[in-house]
């Protein structure tokens, strides 16, 4: 197989107007080329040609491509021979090496059936009676249907047509569950994993569909729902828009790193090329890595609220990790890269990437502003929240900038910073110490009615998916706590993975759990089998959510929050609400009396 970066060499040095001017007669309109359209056999100039972009499309049959794409659909040419003309072309040799071993990728009837499904649900937004709500949200986010058709959006109906589809068109139903569009339900029947969506078509670094991300339109949840993994997808490597802007990177020497698939729609389409974003999940090693490979630096542009700040420390340390250097850009109160592009257009926005600061100096701005530099227990708390980004940067010149930075503003000298840095991090209690919530080992059975306590399911769910990916874990150990954990055996499993260093297998913390606790960890693992078709980011949010509102609640007086006690029981049992509730009720004085 021709190796990545060959084809990715040949991509960036094709000439596409050249290319399809030796068929079509091609005139300059601004920065494109307008000429008709040989796939339809048009007459009219509504095929576009974008040389920025490497990249053409017709306004009437909606084919779209780069130069491969065009060969493969004009001249009936595969995949590797367009590649290997395109580089015959403009003068690269493709290697030796790689034509004595190129032999079909098994895996190409999977990207096949990704190509077929996004071009019917791209026609079923553009010309189905029950798509009318999909295009009346594309109007509402001042989207037009022309500019969301050369996007490649979709809507996916919430019958079931698409199945019947996609028979009709020879694919078989193996091949859409392999990848994801079709989902198996516990009873062995089958349905369209989407329904009633707008869909987001998520490109690998060559530019084919690998996945979709699906938004809702009514009231469904999650609001956001992506493909799962697949052989052809795996989330926590893909960068939504990395396959078109990655040139853009390269010019401008850093990528704009954002939360929503419309944060990064709105400002490509306003000339601000170099954005990308995770797939709703914080970043990972992996595409902290891929970031790396394009550019070697990162503003983070995230909503301002607490969420979103948290998400932007915990992106910006994993980048730094990489060698990435790492500014932060402020977006006003209420405003995302979606709604401030559209208030104030591409300058309102450059502007804001200008005043972008560095990580650090944005974390001490946020503790200043809070006071954590006033008085002596508040800096060294102010300084356990800095170093884990010190921590975190691999550039030894960046990390003695910090050192220099930090050691100035709380007060301490350099060399106090860097014993301290050298120390061990924290990660909370050591797996297996007896903390003031642990009973210690003679009591850490896995007992029958810790496990039926409300909120144990959410504490078993959490675990499971941390066993599942060690993603989530690298997320959790940033995000919760093990005192959030009220089962012992529970909090003894997931302090001993929270202690665990980066990278190591999660099966070493088995080493370190007692006997009743190794039981609860084998049963977990048992269970992860059944992960593969959940949604995994609503499932750990919802776990992590249920779990802070507890620890909330727990220290609340006795007696306060009672609607928000019976709110959350409910969410994870119903009786256990109602219990509340009868138990409360049993314990009011009566009338006449006092407590």
């Amino acid at each position: 197989m021709i190796p990545d970066d060959v084809i990715e060499q040949v991509r960036d040095a094709a000439d596409l107007v050249e290319l399809i001017g030796e068929s079509v007669q091609l005139k300059r309109t601004g920065a494109d080329w307008r000429g008709p359209c040989p796939f339809h056999g048009g007459t009219h100039r509504n095929f576009a040609v974008v040389p920025k972009k490497g990249l053409y499309y017709c306004y009437v049959c909606h084919a779209a491509g780069d130069a491969f794409t065009y060969l493969m659909k004009r001249y009936g040419m595969d995949y590797p021979t367009a590649v290997r003309e395109v580089a015959r072309r403009v003068g690269i040799t493709i290697p030796d090496r790689a034509a004595a071993r190129e032999s079909p990728d098994p895996r190409e009837h999977l990207f096949s059936a990704m190509a077929v499904a996004q071009e019917w649900f791209a026609t079923r937004l553009r010309e189905a009676p029950d798509a009318n709500q999909a295009r009346a949200y594309l109007e509402s986010r001042e989207l037009p249907l022309p500019v969301a058709a050369e996007l490649g959006l979709g809507f996916a109906p919430i019958d079931k047509s698409f199945p019947v589809a996609m028979a009709a068109l020879g694919l078989e139903e193996s091949v859409l569950i392999d990848v994801g569009l079709l989902v198996v339900r516990e009873d062995g029947t089958v349905a369209p994993r989407f329904r009633g969506r707008l869909l987001f078509p998520i490109r690998d670094l060559r530019g084919r569909v690998v996945a979709f991300g699906g938004r809702s339109l009514g009231r469904a949840e999650p609001k956001y729902l992506n493909s799962p993994e697949s052989p052809i997808f795996h989330k926590g490597s893909t960068l939504y828009n990395l396959h078109q802007a990655k040139n853009a990177i390269r010019k401008e020497g850093y990528a704009v790193v954002v939360e929503g698939y419309f944060d990064v729609l709105r400002p490509v389409l306003a000339g601000i090329e170099n954005v990308v974003a995770p797939l709703g999940t914080a970043l990972t090693p992996e595409q902290a890595a891929l970031l790396k490979r394009f550019g070697p630096a990162v503003v983070l542009l995230y909503d301002s609220d607490s969420a979103g700040l948290k998400a932007t420390f915990r992106a910006g340390d994993e980048c730094l990790r990489h060698g990435l250097r790492v500014k932060v850009a402020t977006l006003p109160s209420g405003d995302d890269p979606d709604s401030l592009v559209r208030s104030g257009g591409a300058d309102a926005l450059r502007r804001i990437l200008d005043d972008a600061v560095d990580l650090i100096e944005r974390k001490i701005q946020l503790l200043d502003r809070k006071g954590w530099f006033q008085g002596v227990e508040r800096r060294r708390d102010a300084l356990d929240r800095l170093l884990p980004t010190i921590r975190a940067a691999a550039d030894p010149i960046a990390k003695d900038l910090y050192l220099s930075v930090v050691a100035e503003r709380v007060g301490v000298s350099k060399a106090v910073l860097e014993a301290d840095l050298a120390a061990p991090a924290k990660t909370g209690p050591s797996p297996g110490a007896p903390s003031p919530r642990d009973p210690g080992p003679a009591e850490r059975r896995p007992l029958r009615g810790d496990r039926r306590r409300p909120g144990a399911k959410t504490e078993a769910r959490l675990l499971r998916l941390v066993l599942h990916r060690p993603e989530w874990l690298s997320r959790a150990r940033q995000e919760v706590s093990p005192s959030l954990f009220e089962v012992p055996v529970y909090r003894e499993i997931y302090a001993a993975l929270a202690g665990l260093p980066v990278g190591a297998p999660i099966g070493d913390a088995c080493a370190q759990l007692q006997p009743g606790s190794l039981d609860a960890w084998q049963r977990l693992a048992a269970a992860t089998g059944g992960l593969a078709d959940l949604e995994e980011d609503a499932e750990y949010a919802t776990a992590v959510e249920h779990l802070e509102l507890r620890q909330r609640l727990r220290a609340a007086p006795d007696g306060a929050d009672v609607a928000a006690r019976r709110e959350w029981l409910a969410t994870l049992s119903p009786e256990a609400g109602r219990r509340m509730t009868w138990q409360r009720q049993a314990r009011k004085p009566p009338k006449g009396t006092s407590e």
